[in-house]
């Protein structure tokens, strides 16, 4: 059988950091179910922003939310008013003090998230998945991409039986801890059933903080040498 390992949660303390920064003995239970009704009040609300990502960071009487979105337009509104009331909407979910960060996705080609969400809005559509795949992959590619793989599982086209189809261009070191892999899944919503759309974009690889450890001596002999 395989073994197959979220690219998230395979690098967390690595390559990449977690998406809720915060520590609890006994509220955490608590603390867990507003997290998730912040989430999900932001997708709610923000449905045709392109959010790709929501980070949660909490002091001892603050709590920041970070909104990743390729539309900050939309988020802020005319004046931030948008803000304001989403500010205050997710103020009635928690009783510590919100601060609200909204940060722009300048490339949402190399955002898996964002364009698994693309190819479901296709398919939703009734465009043909193996053009919306085949389209998608070119776009993540010119962008600078070093590889993208696109399954897509359900009833494709509408056919009796369900399966899965898969493109791929470039590499996707999944095994790789440094490599920067970028993630997403998402569902499509078609009058014949619900289609699972998953992308995985290989960015390049993450350069380590610090010196690898056999190096350091040497660096630090070649001052007096």
């Amino acid at each position: 059988m395989g073994h197959k390992v979220h690219p998230y949660g395979f690098r967390l303390g690595v390559s990449r950091t977690w998406s809720a920064k915060w520590y609890a003995d006994k509220e955490y239970t608590a603390l867990l179910q507003e997290d998730i009704a912040v989430r999900q009040l932001v997708e709610k609300r923000l449905a045709n922003a392109s959010v790709s990502g929501v980070e949660i960071e909490r002091g001892i009487n603050h709590v920041t939310v970070t909104i990743h979105t390729a539309k900050p337009g939309i988020v802020i509104g005319k004046g931030g008013a948008n803000v304001e009331i989403l500010r205050s909407q997710i103020g009635a979910l928690t009783r510590r003090k919100v601060k609200l960060e909204i940060k722009e996705i300048r490339q949402p080609e190399l955002d898996a998230y964002l364009v698994a969400l693309n190819i479901a809005q296709q398919l939703s559509r009734r465009i043909a998945f193996k053009k919306a795949m085949k389209q998608a992959i070119q776009r993540t590619m010119k962008a600078g991409a070093k590889g993208v793989k696109i399954a897509v599982a359900g009833r494709l086209g509408g056919s009796e039986m369900g399966r899965r189809e898969w493109d791929r261009e470039g590499r996707i070191p999944l095994g790789t801890l440094r490599a920067d892999i970028s993630y997403g899944q998402v569902h499509a919503h078609t009058t014949y059933g619900r289609i699972g759309v998953k992308v995985w974009i290989y960015r390049g690889d993450v350069q380590p903080e610090r010196a690898p450890r056999e190096l350091a001596p040497a660096a630090a002999a070649a001052p007096g040498a």
